[in-house]
């Protein structure tokens, strides 16, 4: 069943009207309901489905509008609590509305109305930044015969070519920031008159609720920030190290559990030593091409075996130890299974030029370049493995402005927050979070032990979940759900 309207106060400010020759000053955002969503939504499920209209550039007195759509799902409460929660989710580059399709599986629905925001540039958003220029260039960097030299000027080429496409196409690169994001988001709650609501976000969208919070705080009651990635943190130059400690203490777990020392015994030093051998002499990998079914050779340093750790999931955890030992017994399995993912067909780059602008005017201009060529060269393991989203050239060819200095600040606020972190998250580590509750005085923070990044995804357990609604619910406390107490120890899988 479809909801027509969702609240009548809504009806205020739903028009379909265009003010691109008007003033920055003169424009009023709107909400147009639409009968087109991006996705199929399980039956039984009441919503709304529309574009929030706002200016591309709030700075520019004649800035085009741009559209960004929003799903608005009615609770399956009868009498529901009257402040919503507003999902965003990371990135940046990601979309928002493939959630919308599984609303039978989040709790939030059970106590309030739970919104979804894309963010303006990302796939379903109008216009869409997508860049298959860079994705044809990640393809072919990836193939075996690449000669390694020309990496620099193949992204180079791609960032320049997908500039171009993108700007004759009229899009002010400049528009796509996280204060705009943060914007739209506000703007979205003025224009539906909700009077109090909640954010939910995860990894990168942690930094719009930062921004929302020092911004736009009156009418937030609480938010969650799963895997959060704090405003003053430089990521790039962190980035190797905290891979390489999360590693460190993955191992660590393992060598002090009895069956897991037992089946693998000094993981840690072994798997090291492999990847500082490989380093040196790197190994030789034949697989078959499925394209043409000719043997293509692979040669792999220890930077390319590390993937072995940051690519699994939460729920490939337990299985680290074990795949690690199968390599440094000579089984290549995986690593061939890898290794032939890579002669798929490139995608369609979607949502890369918004996370090129994004990066290129919020993270690139805080790197230092000392620091950076630093960690690039300073574990022998993974020497060479470069800790940089995108290089300085290429930020120099997307040219976009820097934000301000306030952008690398951190956020002080009183408003609840609740802190997720997965124990074994190098993307987001957990002394991020720890960190962020010495600005945050109503701060409250749980760590999922075994787990990786964005807890609250993690379908097989929606322990998580379960925690960030009864926060909801309750903000002025730690939530202590039961499914808390039912989590066990990581058992490591051995393979007895």
């Amino acid at each position: 069943m479809r909801l027509g309207i969702y609240l009548s106060t809504f009806l205020l400010f739903i028009s379909s009207f265009s003010l691109k020759q008007k003033k920055a000053s003169d424009f009023t955002p709107t909400f147009t309901i639409s009968e087109n969503p991006t996705h199929k939504i399980p039956k039984g499920q009441i919503y709304t489905f529309g574009y929030l209209e706002v200016l591309e550039n709030r700075k520019s007195p004649s800035s085009k509008t741009i559209k960004v759509p929003v799903y608005i799902f009615k609770s399956r409460n009868p009498n529901p609590k009257k402040d919503p929660i507003i999902y965003t989710v990371g990135g940046p580059g990601s979309s928002t509305m493939p959630s919308a399709q599984y609303m039978n599986s989040y709790q939030y629905l059970d106590d309030r109305d739970f919104i979804l925001i894309e963010q303006r540039g990302t796939y379903y958003a109008e216009p869409h930044l997508d860049c298959p220029e860079w994705s044809l260039a990640i393809y072919e960097s990836n193939q075996p015969n690449f000669d390694s030299r020309n990496k620099d000027e193949l992204f180079e080429n791609a960032a320049r070519a997908c500039k171009e496409r993108l700007e004759n196409r009229g899009i002010d690169l400049n528009a796509f920031t996280t204060n705009e994001i943060a914007a739209d988001i506000h703007d979205l709650v003025q224009v539906l008159g909700i009077e109090e609501y909640n954010l939910l976000t995860i990894s990168y969208s942690t930094k719009i609720a930062q921004v929302l919070m020092r911004d736009f705080p009156e009418k937030i009651r609480s938010v969650v920030m799963d895997s959060p990635l704090p405003l003053e943190v430089n990521y790039d130059e962190e980035s190797v190290g905290n891979l390489l400690q999360t590693a460190e203490k993955l191992f660590a777990d393992c060598e002090s559990e009895e069956n897991c020392n037992y089946a693998f015994p000094l993981i840690k030093r072994r798997f090291f030593d492999y990847l500082i051998e490989k380093t040196n002499n790197p190994l030789e990998v034949s697989v078959q091409n499925p394209k043409n079914g000719e043997r293509e050779t692979f040669y792999l340093k220890g930077k390319d075996f590390i993937s072995i750790f940051s690519s699994a999931s939460t729920e490939e955890v337990a299985r680290i130890p074990f795949e690690i030992n199968k390599l440094l017994d000579g089984d290549l399995t995986s690593v061939k299974e890898q290794l032939i993912s890579l002669f798929q067909e490139p995608g369609d780059g979607a949502g890369r030029g918004m996370r090129l602008s994004v990066w290129c005017a919020e993270e690139n201009p805080f790197n230092s370049s000392e620091v950076i060529e630093n960690e690039t060269y300073k574990y022998p393991e993974v020497t060479g493995l470069s800790p940089v989203v995108f290089k300085d050239e290429i930020c120099k060819i997307w040219s976009v402005k820097t934000v301000s200095e306030i952008e690398n600040e951190p956020v002080e606020s009183n408003i609840p927050v609740l802190l997720i972190s997965g124990e074994y998250d190098h993307e987001t580590p957990v002394k991020w979070a720890a960190s962020m509750t010495t600005h945050l005085s109503k701060s409250y923070h749980l760590v999922f032990k075994g787990w990786k990044h964005t807890p609250t995804t993690n379908w097989s357990n929606p322990c998580a979940m379960e925690a960030a609604n009864e926060f909801f619910n309750n903000p002025n406390r730690l939530p202590n759900p039961l499914c808390l107490n039912e989590l066990k120890n990581l058992e490591f899988y051995t393979g007895y």
